[in-house]
């Protein structure tokens, strides 16, 4: 089991909690354990192609998972998986 913190963002599909204890060994099954378990959670970070929406930044114990495996990030008992929305903005 992992931890998954979800951000302010997307807690509506939490019921409200911060943070979710998920069964998973990769990224991947984390999120799609996610979604069964708070439906919706998948049309919000997945794309048509199944990947990761560009807008959407997955951490492994503050590693960002692009610099990795992707989604296929293996993901150890106890660890902390954080979603995180990219912020735009300029001047």
């Amino acid at each position: 089991m992992a931890t998954i913190r979800i951000p302010t963002q997307l807690r509506e599909l939490s019921g409200g909690a911060s943070e979710l204890t998920i069964e998973g060994g990769t990224v991947k099954e984390l999120l799609a354990g996610l979604d069964a378990a708070h439906p919706g959670f998948a049309e919000r970070l997945h794309d048509e192609s199944g990947g990761l929406r560009r807008f959407v930044n997955v951490f492994v114990a503050d590693e960002d998972i692009r610099f990795l495996d992707g989604i296929d990030t293996p993901v150890a008992p106890g660890e902390v998986v954080s979603i995180v929305p990219a912020v735009a903005g300029g001047a």
